[in-house]
Order: structure tokens, then C-alpha cells, then sequence
């Protein structure tokens, strides 16, 4: 199975609060467990879930079955990937790079991309918008 890595129509969590508060704390393992009992994640389907989304900075919680596939082409927004279950297997053309639960990893290139598992994996997706400042207070 084939999915784009950044799909429009991703459900955004109830717990979804204002992007101008100054701290957002979500419940990993609850989310996790209500992403697992779904309908989309029983009928075989990656199961996405949007837990910050403005301008500068998206952040998505994603689960995939074994021998999910999704491919992406990268834009020129910065992706971290950190895997919070499982794990899951980043191709680029001729290398592969495996990541274990707890590990991380960031891209700043825009390259054409390949992610695989081979048992049941659940991450978060970070994108920042490269062409965003940041400013301080």
C-alpha cells in the first residue's frame, strides 16, 4: 500500500488547541490507543492525526501497519521524523536507514524519499516552514 506522506485531509485531534497559546501538551499513549481503535486503523489504513498545524510549524501524529509504503517528495520545508513505537526504514535511492523507537531524525533537503515498516510503527511528523523567521521574545 502506497500513501502520500502529506495528505490534506488528515482529521485534526478534538484536543486541537489555539496555535497562539505558549504551551501545548498532548497525551502520547491515549492518542495512540484512540488512533488504534478506529475505524480507518481497523480497516487496514495509516491512521493520521494533526496535532498542530500554522504557519510555520505542522505536527502529525502517524500510525502504520506492517508493510505499510508511503512515499513522499520533500519540499523545502524542514521534516523531523521521531519514532515513538516499531520502526521504520527511510529509503533514499540507494541507502536505507533504519530508526528505532526513541530515535530521531531531521531532513533539510528536498529530496524524493521512501518510508517502509515491517511491524506495526507509530511516529511524529514535524514540518517547519524553512522560509519562516523566528523571533524571539
Amino acid at each position: 500500500m502506497e500513501i502520500e506522506t502529506l495528505r490534506t485531509n488528515l482529521l485534526y485531534t478534538k484536543n486541537r488547541r489555539s496555535t497562539d497559546s505558549k504551551l501545548l501538551a498532548f497525551d502520547l499513549p491515549s492518542l495512540i490507543d484512540k488512533m488504534k481503535q478506529s475505524y480507518t486503523w481497523a480497516n487496514g489504513e495509516l491512521n493520521a492525526m494533526i496535532l498542530l498545524k500554522s504557519p510555520e510549524k505542522q505536527i502529525i501524529l502517524t500510525a502504520m501497519h506492517e508493510g505499510t509504503e508511503i512515499s513522499s517528495f520533500q519540499s523545502n520545508d524542514s521534516v523531523t521524523l521521531q519514532i515513538i513505537e516499531g520502526k521504520l526504514r527511510f529509503h533514499h535511492r540507494k541507502d536505507t536507514i533504519t530508526l528505532y523507537k526513541g530515535q530521531l531524525m531531521t531532513l533539510n533537503d528536498n529530496i524524493k524519499y521512501r518510508l517502509t515498516t515491517e511491524e506495526e510503527t507509530v511516529f511524529l511528523l514535524t514540518i517547519s516552514n524553512a522560509s519562516t523567521k523566528y523571533t524571539t521574545n
